[in-house]
């Protein structure tokens, strides 16, 4: 049995009363999420593009790769395409899918969904009006240094960060 208990414009929250493997009922509860895309642009130099925007529920900035939300019925591809332009101010010849994964599976639905961006070409950002993100270029070793310092801490970033040299090889 499932109790939707929230509607907001970003998550809803229900709680769910299920049956254990051994027969007891248990409570969970369940942030569902329509599922979110995340890019790592690499510019033809090999370098690195990072936003860095304060994110309210870790009452700090954050340095991450771009990422959105996904918007009902828009592809993977034309929303990573569009969190690109929107927040760096690139576009890109070539998007790769990577990976996806469950952002935390222990509470949550959400999927993301890990892009490679090249051939990139400067066209302006186009920052929603609650946006304010500055953008960062860096030696791809040097965005790897501050995953290991802990200066780059979000999942999505570390993970797509982490699996670019791969697909940068197959490209």
């Amino acid at each position: 049995m499932a109790k939707r208990v929230y509607e907001g414009n970003i998550i809803n929250l229900r709680v769910d009363t299920i049956t254990l493997p051994g027969g007891r009922t248990a409570k969970r509860e369940v942030v569902e999420h329509s599922g979110a895309v995340a890019v790592v642009p690499v510019n033809e130099k090999g370098e690195i593009l990072l936003v860095r925007q304060y994110r309210h529920a870790t009452g700090k900035s954050l340095l991450e790769i771009p990422a959105g939300k996904l918007e009902p019925g828009e592809s993977m591809t034309d929303c990573a395409g569009r969190e690109l332009l929107e927040e760096t101010g690139y576009e890109a010849t070539k998007l790769k899918k990577m990976v996806s994964f469950f952002s935390t599976p222990g509470f949550t639905n959400e999927m993301l969904h890990l892009f490679l961006a090249t051939g990139l070409a400067y066209k302006g950002q186009k920052l929603d009006d609650e946006e304010d993100i500055d953008v960062l270029t860096m030696p791809f070793g040097r965005a790897i240094e501050l995953i290991w310092k802990g200066e780059i801490c979000d999942a999505k970033s570390i993970a797509g960060i982490l699996a670019a040299p791969h697909y940068l090889k197959e490209s």
